[in-house]
């Protein structure tokens, strides 16, 4: 008895052991625009896999590019902008093609203001003081907020009132705070409760800018790892596309979602 038991205990630990020597944790980093919609997605992969962990990082789309370029240790890369996801494969920094995941779209939104009412026209008006939007330098939202007020003419009547936010969240943040007095952001972070609650938006034509088409990249660094191409694979599932799409995000074609 004692023999077997023994035995039993040796081949627990021997599976306990395999389980955890495959056990993987990744980082992936993804724009701020799909903070929300992630944060969701992680934590309901990371509760169905309990050996493994997935970790998120937001931020700036263009600074992200910028630190895998300079060898950031990240393993898969959620842009705003299916651009800089394209350029770092033609650098040679990713281990598979890029694939779009999302489209977003751009509102006007305040915290004072019924923003339902507003169009990119009266944000010229003397009652707004203070227009946010992403910085266009890094973040493929504010670029495309760009954009949308130069297709209308209103971005250059719009300079001395124009302030500028890290990147799309930050954005938000300066308008509900009060540093402005409406701002360009994600339809995502619109919808968010916190502030929804907050304030309305207005939807932006999608025809006075280029598609806002967010795609993901499995990065060089991850080119052996199981653990991201499972992720990957996970937020193309029906269940992930919901998560997505219940944050204001149009979903692209279903061929653009194969993971190549």
């Amino acid at each position: 008895m004692t023999k077997i038991f023994h035995t039993i205990v040796i081949g627990i630990i021997f599976a306990f052991g395999a389980s955890i020597s495959t056990a993987e944790n990744i980082t992936i980093v993804a724009a701020s625009s799909i903070k929300f919609a992630m944060a969701d997605i992680v934590s309901k992969f990371n509760a169905e896999h309990r050996h493994d962990e997935v970790k998120a990082i937001y931020g700036s789309s263009g600074k992200f590019s910028a630190q895998i370029q300079n060898g950031a240790p990240f393993d898969i890369y959620f842009s705003a902008d299916v651009s800089f996801p394209q350029t770092l494969k033609k650098e040679g920094l990713t281990s598979a093609d890029p694939v779009i995941y999302a489209i977003g779209r751009l509102v006007i939104w305040s915290s004072t203001t019924d923003a339902t009412k507003l169009t990119l026209q009266k944000l010229s008006e003397s009652a707004i003081r203070k227009v946010a939007i992403a910085n266009p330098k890094f973040a493929p939202y504010g670029m495309q907020a760009k954009e949308a007020m130069k297709s209308t003419g209103m971005w250059d009547k719009l300079q001395g009132k124009l302030v500028f936010g890290e990147n799309v969240e930050h954005t938000a943040q300066m308008v509900s705070t009060g540093a402005a007095d409406a701002g360009i952001i994600a339809l995502s972070l619109a919808l968010n409760p916190a502030l929804s609650k907050q304030g309305g938006y207005s939807l932006i034509d999608d025809s006075l800018h280029e598609p806002l088409a967010q795609a993901f990249v499995i990065t060089k660094r991850a080119k052996n790892s199981a653990l991201a191409r499972r992720f990957a694979a996970y937020v193309q599932t029906p269940e992930s596309r919901k998560i997505i799409e219940s944050y204001g995000f149009v979903l692209p074609q279903k061929h653009h979602f194969l993971a190549r």
